[in-house]
């Protein structure tokens, strides 16, 4: 009497890790020849349904390795070690213009890895095997602390150990609130964090925010016991970049230690209601594609040509890492790039600027092995939502963000550490 077959296994480690660490996702005992998918799976916080999966067929010993083979099709194709991340894409059915953001940073990413017989109707067969892993933006040591202190409002994230540490003001774009998971990664990579929260509901109708509350969340970030006073630095995305560059080139209280900017945005934020936020309620030069997504980065072009309403890069006194992606379809943000690079030349501050730019990257250069998002929800002030085109395309945007956080990495740690600084770990 013949012994039966072991039954496939699934292996997928490590089963716990931060989000920006890679995975190696290994499936045995099929038989030789094999086609199967592999498919993994996340509920949101906001209760949605994102899957990612590939097409493969098992070499001759009946194995497949999602690191070293070649996907046949499904949500990526070709070698791709972390394509079950980056590739994440809403279920069949889902809601319109979504987007993927990690609400609570206390609690894991929870995926679901399995592999399934056949290419073709995969989802009506039920899983030859499966595991759950965890990702964390949060490793352990690291301490989370809501902020409400001289009118400034966040959540302050410190690295394990007594420091003291650099620090980083973590400032995310136009749609504002409080977003933490960036912030909550950078203390994993030991950094003092402040994930500042600005326009709140009501906000964005008055857009009477004043300057001085994000000269405040420096100075708080600054002079934290833990925090090395002579090394802070500042990380914006869009709006926040803006905000950034005023902070670094033209505040009188602030001098951060370096700065960096994703969607390049020299726009000046030395007042909100003359920031890039009016744009949003200016339809001028708005355009929509043949989905009806609204498409920006004309919008602002004309800002390029009136001095008054851009920061003068010349007076940066530290050193600055530009990144945008050349497909950005929100902001003009490789001809932002170009004329920040033009000025700083021209005041002879050229050799303080980085500048990262990557073909076929949209707007949103989020942490590595995030899902790409190319139109998502946005509510525009005083008016109705619509769906934004960022822009990008899913392969070359997600090598974006592998590589740019890499290079941020790299850009913080010589300039806010200047030695080997240490990474806390699961």
């Amino acid at each position: 009497m013949s012994q039966a077959a072991a039954p496939p296994v699934l292996c997928v480690a490590p089963s716990r890790a931060l989000v920006d660490e890679k995975i190696t996702v290994l499936v045995e005992n099929l038989p030789p020849g094999s086609p199967v998918t592999v498919r993994s799976h996340h509920h949101s916080d906001d209760q949605d349904d994102w899957e990612a999966y590939a097409h493969y067929v098992s070499d001759h010993r009946g194995v497949v390795s999602v690191s070293d083979d070649m996907s046949f099709g499904g949500t990526y194709s070709g070698v791709e070690p972390m394509g079950l991340l980056w590739s994440l894409r809403p279920v069949p059915g889902s809601r319109t213009g979504l987007r993927l953001r990690k609400k609570n940073v206390c609690t894991p990413l929870l995926f679901h890895i399995s592999v399934h017989s056949g290419h073709e109707g995969f989802r009506e067969r039920p899983p030859l095997a499966s595991a759950l892993i965890e990702r964390w933006y949060v490793a352990p040591g690291v301490q989370r602390i809501d902020v409400s202190e001289r009118g400034v409002r966040g959540t302050l994230f410190l690295p394990p150990g007594p420091g003291p540490f650099p620090g980083v003001l973590d400032m995310w774009g136009g749609g504002g609130g409080l977003h933490e998971y960036r912030a909550a990664l950078l203390a994993c990579h030991g950094y003092v964090a402040l994930a500042l929260e600005y326009f709140k509901p009501g906000e964005l109708k008055s857009t009477d925010l004043e300057y001085s509350y994000f000269e405040t969340a420096f100075n708080l970030i600054q002079e934290h016991p833990r925090v090395m006073a002579d090394r802070v630095g500042i990380l914006g995305l869009s709006l926040g970049s803006s905000l950034a560059l005023s902070l670094a080139a033209e505040s009188k209280t602030v001098q951060p230690r370096a700065c960096i900017c994703i969607g390049s945005n020299h726009c000046s934020g030395r007042s909100l209601s003359g920031s890039p936020m009016v744009l949003i309620t200016n339809p001028e030069g708005m355009r929509v594609d043949e989905n009806n997504h609204h498409i920006w980065r004309d919008m602002a072009l004309s800002i390029l040509e009136d001095e008054s309403k851009l920061v003068d890069v010349g007076k940066m006194s530290c050193p600055l890492m530009v990144v945008n992606g050349a497909d950005d379809q929100n902001w003009p943000s490789t001809e932002m790039a170009d004329d920040i690079t033009r000025r700083m030349r021209a005041a002879g501050k050229e050799h303080l600027l980085t500048r990262l730019e990557y073909p076929d990257a949209g707007h949103l250069i989020e942490p590595p092995f995030s899902p790409h998002f190319r139109a998502t929800n946005f509510m525009v002030p005083g008016r109705q939502k619509v769906i934004l085109l960022w822009g990008g395309q899913t392969k070359p945007h997600s090598d974006a963000q592998e590589d740019s956080w890499r290079k941020i990495l790299s850009f913080l740690q010589q300039h806010l550490y200047g030695n080997q600084c240490p990474k806390a770990k699961l």
